[in-house]
């Protein structure tokens, strides 16, 4: 940990954090003090009355947790073949994973429609569940590799050497260490699946699938545009992300930082 040790750049330091999040910090309490303006709390108190909250809800966890299942196991396993064993080709495996990083979702959006339609899954959960996973395993294998290349090889080769099988040292040695970008991973994911909103606007057309983020939508129409309720709406869908980053801040900021330095 970097240390100050001067009162000056002490404060040097916190203005320079200070600026920093000042960019980030600004939009949310414009959010926050939006939602509360016209009828205050009353706004909170409609968005929350309305009758397709706890479906919708519902239809996010359900996405969320699934794809977080999905890109963890996926995750774990390629970066612990792609770190701790020898493939031919490796290398060449994982530049081509990486190449699917340069790839938006605007431009994936027509082939991954077509291939819904094909494979019948057009309005169920598998249509956002399946692209959204897989936008997401090539940044969060970049992050697993680097933290388990930290890993030392000993701990693997010893619990061959003890009898273990592969299977068995991932499960029992390398997943155990890797609780700290399990924990990024598991934060990084909820974000992006939650806050999704162009997959489920495009892939989920019943109101019996659409996801939480669809709520802000209620409150504009042709002829009225309620801005306080829509931003009212903004804060309650952002709050089980935020409960969940606070719960998990520990473990993900070490997650990162690990993962960021070989």
């Amino acid at each position: 940990m970097f240390e100050t040790r001067s009162r000056a750049s002490r404060i040097v330091l916190q203005v320079l954090v200070t600026l920093m999040v000042l960019p980030f910090l600004f939009p949310l309490i414009v959010m926050v003090q939006g939602s509360l303006a016209g009828q205050g709390w009353e706004n909170y108190r409609t968005v929350l009355s309305q009758p397709e909250l706890p479906l919708f809800f519902r239809n996010s966890v359900i996405i969320a947790l699934i794809t977080i299942a999905l890109v963890l196991a996926a995750t774990m396993l390629a970066a612990f073949a792609f770190s701790k064993l020898w493939l031919r080709g490796r290398e060449v495996f994982f530049w081509l994973l990486l190449a699917a990083l340069t790839l938006p979702e605007v431009i994936l959006l027509t082939p991954m429609f077509s291939i819904s339609l094909q494979l019948g899954l057009y309005d169920t959960y598998l249509s956002v569940i399946l692209p959204l996973a897989a936008l997401q395993i090539p940044f969060t294998v970049l992050l697993a590799r680097t933290f388990m290349n930290g890993i030392p090889d000993g701990l693997f080769e010893a619990a061959r050497i003890d009898g273990a099988t592969t299977w068995q040292s991932f499960l029992h040695v390398i997943l155990p260490l890797t609780r700290p970008i399990a924990a990024a991973i598991v934060v990084l994911t909820l974000i992006t699946t939650w806050n999704d909103y162009l997959l489920p606007l495009v892939f989920l057309q019943s109101p019996e699938t659409q996801t939480i983020t669809m709520l802000p939508q209620f409150f504009v129409g042709q002829f009225s545009n309620d801005q306080t309720k829509v931003l009212a709406a903004a804060v309650i869908t952002a709050l089980p992300e935020i409960i969940a980053y606070l719960c998990l801040q520990k473990l993900f900021e070490r997650g990162l930082a690990a993962g960021a330095l070989k």
